[in-house]
């Protein structure tokens, strides 16, 4: 919960970041990239993978889509290790892991214990998933909060980015274990940037150490009014003193915030976006582009230089247009750019002889993926992340928030699992018709259901769960 809320604004000089929350920022950047880059390099190593194990299409899915299990059971965990070791000590071990992970992926001499480096780095990636959010919706004021957890998604896109340039300059070379080791390099990072930042000020308050409370929140907004800001945290703290059971997430009083939660996370994955970051070189290999060279490049730069581009938008504007608006724009974008691609896949499925990516159909199909990515990037991808680290109250938001987020993976492993099955059955077309729906249904619900949170501090998000 968020520790920097209530008191009259600080002078603007005041309000210039201190080199503390920098490096909270810093963290989340990190913690974004590691998740980011283990999301987009697969789709450069399959290639090498598949050639040097002699796979076939099962074994290619557990391995691309295993890591989603991994995290999955990592964001089940971290909460309550958050919640028991704090957020500090959680992201530390979150990065270990996933260091440990990168190096058993690179070393594999066989699908089986890929696929065992494969789940290691992805628990590391689910227990970052829960804890660096937390973290920096803890730590950041409000005023900036929405811009400071969408620096996440921000850091995840371009994760994704820096994975397939890698894949793109070792595609001559098929170093596919290179490309995984890489992911060793973010890890560390993030274990160095870590380990002299302090604990959140509302974390290290619950648990006593009302000194070090005082100190970290000194270090993220020097000038503020330290006692005041504390009895403000403390006295929400006396309001929710026990720390609430798992058993009590299905409590009347959460039901609305932890649907709210779950749903966002669900609709994030299963309109498409980890088929097509994971499966990108094989979507546009079926779109057109013959030769692995052109897949890796139209995949850069279709995918990962929009993906960070329009990620801005929303790290720009979250704390001023709103959660709510972004969301609907960007669902609209979504719905109908898959309607295209959907097209575009038919049409090409009656096709014969496109010279790689020229066909005016597969350049149809390029430019709605295209937009696809953007319109996810600056609102289903950012905004998802930050009103789940938003609404659940403060005695049960660990739990509650690693609840949403293994929602969110175990979608993505559906989605992941199954998406070259389903492709086999019902076509390129209907899979992203699917998709599209799926989007329309999202942009109904969210009209429907999602409260705007913008500008609210976390305690009055909290009272919408109360009011009649």
């Amino acid at each position: 919960m968020a520790v920097i809320e209530g008191a009259p604004t600080a002078p603007a000089d005041r309000q210039r970041p201190s080199r503390w929350l920098l490096g909270v920022g810093l963290v989340i950047m990190l913690a974004g990239v590691l998740f980011g880059y283990d999301q987009g390099v697969i789709a450069g190593a399959l290639h090498g993978i598949k050639a040097d194990f002699d796979i076939g299409t099962t074994v290619t899915e557990i391995i691309t889509s295993w890591v989603t299990l991994g995290a999955l059971v990592g964001a089940l965990v971290a909460g309550g290790l958050a919640d028991r070791w704090g957020r500090r000590s959680t992201i530390l071990s979150a990065a270990g892991l996933f260091t440990v992970g990168a190096v058993i992926e690179a070393f594999a001499p066989g699908p089986p214990v890929l696929v065992v480096g494969r789940l290691v780095v992805g628990f590391g990636v689910g227990v970052a998933s829960v804890a660096a959010p937390l973290y920096a919706a803890e730590m950041a004021p409000a005023r900036v909060r929405g811009r400071f957890v969408s620096l996440y998604q921000l850091a995840i896109t371009m994760g994704i980015l820096i994975a397939y340039v890698v894949d793109e300059a070792l595609t001559n070379s098929d170093a596919w274990r290179v490309m995984l080791g890489v992911s060793a390099v973010p890890g560390i990072l993030l274990a160095v940037a870590m380990f002299p930042m302090p604990d959140s000020p509302r974390w290290l308050l619950r648990n006593g150490r009302r000194d070090d409370a005082a100190d970290a929140l000194q270090k993220v907004e020097p000038g503020t009014d330290t006692e005041a800001r504390l009895a403000e945290v403390q006295a929400a703290i006396d309001a929710d003193r026990q720390q609430a059971s798992w058993g009590e997430l299905r409590s009347p009083s959460l039901r609305r915030p932890l649907q709210i939660g779950i749903g966002l996370a669900v609709f994030q994955q299963i309109t498409g976006i980890n088929a097509i970051i994971y499966y990108a070189n094989e979507i546009f290999g079926a779109a057109g582009f013959s030769t692995p060279q052109e897949q890796a490049a139209a995949t850069t730069w279709a995918i990962g230089v929009v993906n960070v581009l329009a990620t801005f938008i929303a790290v720009g504007y979250v704390d001023r247009f709103g959660r709510k608006p972004l969301l609907r724009a960007g669902l609209i974008g979504m719905a109908l750019s898959l309607t295209v691609v959907g097209i575009g896949f038919h049409l090409l499925d009656g096709q014969s002889g496109a010279k790689g990516g020229e066909s005016p159909t597969a350049v149809m199909t390029l430019v709605g993926l295209v937009v696809f990515i953007a319109s996810f990037a600056f609102s289903l991808g950012p905004v998802v992340w930050t009103v789940i680290n938003e609404i659940f109250p403060s005695r049960v938001r660990g739990r509650a928030v690693a609840v949403a987020t293994a929602a969110n993976w175990g979608s993505a492993w559906l989605v992941s699992q199954f998406f070259l099955t389903i492709t086999d059955a019902i076509g390129q077309a209907g899979t992203f018709l699917l998709f599209a729906a799926f989007s329309a249904i999202a942009f109904v619900w969210v009209t429907r259901t999602v409260p705007e949170t913008k500008g609210r501090t976390l305690e009055e998000i909290e009272a919408l769960w109360t009011e009649p």
